[in-house]
């Protein structure tokens, strides 16, 4: 890994910086030369040496053959693109001007992809933004063959996250064309035998890592054979799995697993809930996020105020017209968009209503203790952070979980417990510092409610697959792997599924995946919605892939982030006022367009937050959701 570095700390996919407000014109890449193979030959044109190990290289023995066969913008071929009529016209006129990174997250494709291929950079990391914008501009075949030229070149390249986490190309790009190739069964084309292994890649210390690499090969395939066939599940054996109360999860002979809830198939379609007051905030104390919308009745009437009192804002105009806009409540559109549980992140504070909200609606609770993030339950300072060695704090946070299992264990709302909420990022806690006394202090807390609670799994909620291998190693009672992960619109990836089953081969829920509804410049609220139902559309069909009989068969179903928005989120006072919906990113990352806002995560909003906790417009994605969940 010390072969390949990147100059430019980079984000999952996107850069930091926005299209500038100039405007190119709009129009798609017209490739001036395609290839000339379909799918490229590569030993036709040179040498596979050492697939499968660390020593792995292909060297080329023709190399004006490969770049004949590959066409323009694809590694070797660097020549023909500036013979290229549309390249030479925007070159001309001053179109290319300015950085690469600041063409990255645009809906002029057609300019990116000549800038990127074009442009001075780490080999790898040039190649895979130019075949990312064949991919968004509709070019999927040369956006194929671009990705496997990552793969077969450049293997190795690492790139960083906006957090300093590493980004690994290679296998990136090997989710990329699974993906591509999934969807798009008409080309005919699948990937078979790639796989790119990270030795020591769980950490964000890239100096120790050891990549094998096999770049397997692509393959013509008929459209129908391109994705497996679903697996019988009826056709094969139970082997394990873990528990044996009323849920439990087993594990069928072909690897795969699955939930169990009275002996039934349980999809995990979960989303975060948390409707609460616009105006009110942690940062000074009027609201404490995960328990004040459990008893608010701002309008005294008896009724808890989002679950029940919650109406849709038809007309758009911010007001409640009674007579046909009546009180429908939470619960009931998350029933009719076909949830069927809420994560609650620490604790569940009204019984009363959680009853309600399985006996009368049919959703349960996955329930939560923060386990010391953000210091919550351990008793730390902030500054100082939760210590997950010092004794006293341990004793606090296992007290507040025995409280929560103890309270709760025996209510039929409660599906599972999920232990903290990322810990290993290291907020306000030592866990990314230090992190095997918090994963063995997690091992210990899943075996007392073990101990006490038969019914119910355990999950982790990691925060991606960092420490995976260090959790792996000191949690062998938790049940499922959780994982808050934001990876793009594809998905989470076979790298991430492949993983878990690799190094844990423990079942996986993702414990949260969003995408904000809004994009800085000048978008309509219409194609800002857009976007993020397309990005939330692929995540689902990502996580039902990869469920028992498809795909790697560890997935158990996710947790969409999240209902609606929090107006609260953007950041402390005096940079965020929690009654304005802040139009600024937060960070960068792979969204629509390379920018994270935390206030806009919602399926629905709270429209202009005047009549707030009770008014929701319903976004698409609502409705996207209503038609996956309901199938």
């Amino acid at each position: 890994m010390k072969k390949l570095c990147l100059t430019s700390i980079i984000s999952l996919f996107f850069s930091a910086v926005a299209f500038a407000s100039w405007q190119p014109p709009a129009r798609p890449i017209n490739l001036y030369d395609p290839g000339t193979e379909k799918i490229v030959d590569y030993e036709k044109y040179g040498q596979f040496k050492n697939k499968g190990t660390r020593e792995y290289v292909y060297e080329i023995t023709d190399r004006a053959g490969l770049s004949k066969a590959v066409g323009e913008g694809i590694y070797p071929n660097e020549i023909s693109i500036f013979r290229d009529p549309d390249y030479r016209w925007l070159d001309q006129h001053q179109w290319l001007e300015g950085s690469h990174w600041d063409f990255v997250n645009t809906d002029y494709q057609r300019v990116c992809f000549y800038k990127w291929a074009t442009t001075d950079e780490d080999p790898g990391v040039k190649l895979f933004y130019t075949a990312l914008a064949l991919e968004k501009s509709g070019l999927i075949l040369p956006a194929i063959k671009a990705y496997y030229a990552v793969i077969v070149h450049y293997p190795f390249t690492v790139g960083w996250t906006y957090w300093k986490t590493p980004w690994y190309i290679g296998k990136v790009s090997i989710d990329k064309i699974d993906y591509l190739a999934r969807i798009h069964p008409e080309l005919g084309i699948k990937l078979v035998g790639a796989k790119i292994v990270v030795e020591n890649g769980f950490d964000d210390n890239v100096n120790n890592d050891i990549v094998i690499t096999d770049p397997g090969k692509l393959v013509f395939s008929p459209p129908e054979e391109v994705t497996p066939p679903k697996v019988d599940l009826t056709r094969h054996r139970v082997v394990g799995g873990r528990g044996k109360g009323k849920v439990r999860l087993v594990k069928y002979d072909n690897g795969h697993w699955q939930l169990l809830v009275d002996g039934e198939p349980y999809k995990i379609k979960c989303v975060a809930y948390t409707p609460n007051k616009v105006g009110l905030t942690p940062d000074n104390g009027s609201l404490v996020v995960h328990r004040d919308w459990m008893f608010a009745d701002y309008n005294q009437n008896g009724k808890i105020d989002g679950p029940y009192d919650a109406f849709i804002d038809t007309s758009g105009n911010n007001k409640q017209e009674i007579e046909v806009e009546p009180p429908v409540g939470d619960f009931q559109l998350m029933k009719d968009m076909g949830v069927n549980t809420i994560r609650l992140y620490h604790h569940a504070y009204n019984k009363k209503l959680l009853g309600e909200l399985y006996e009368n609606y049919g959703i349960r609770c996955a329930v939560g203790d923060y386990l010391g993030m953000y210091t919550i339950g351990s008793g730390a300072e902030w500054y100082a952070g939760t210590d997950y060695s010092n004794p006293k704090h341990r004793e606090n946070m296992m007290n507040s979980v025995k409280e929560m299992v103890m309270n709760c264990k025996d209510e039929p709302w409660v599906l599972i417990w999920i232990l903290g909420n990322e810990n290993n990022y290291g907020v306000a806690c030592n866990a990314k510092s230090d992190p095997i006394p918090y994963y063995k202090f997690v091992n210990d807390v899943a075996r007392w409610i073990h101990s006490v609670d038969p019914d119910h799994p355990v999950a982790i909620c990691n925060g991606d697959v960092l420490y995976l291998d260090k959790l792996a190693e000191n949690c062998p009672d938790v049940d499922i792997f959780g994982t808050n992960t934001y990876r793009g619109s594809y998905g989470f990836g076979r790298s991430l599924w492949e993983n878990v089953r690799d190094v844990y081969g423990h079942p996986v829920l993702i414990t949260e995946y969003g995408c904000p509804a809004y994009m800085h410049g000048n978008y309509t609220r219409q194609r800002m919605e857009e976007e993020q139902a397309n990005y939330l559309k692929g995540c689902w069909e990502d996580i039902e892939y990869n469920m028992a009989g498809s795909g790697q068969g560890n997935s158990l179903g996710g947790v969409l982030f999240e209902w609606n928005d929090e107006w609260w989120k953007a950041g402390p006072p005096p940079e965020n006022n929690p009654a304005i919906q802040e139009r600024y990113g937060q960070f960068i990352g792979p969204f629509p367009d390379g920018w994270m806002y935390e206030e806009w995560l919602g399926v629905v909003s709270q429209a202009n937050g005047t009549l707030s906790p009770f008014i929701r417009h319903l976004r698409k994605a609502y409705y996207v959701y209503k038609e996956l969940w309901n199938k």
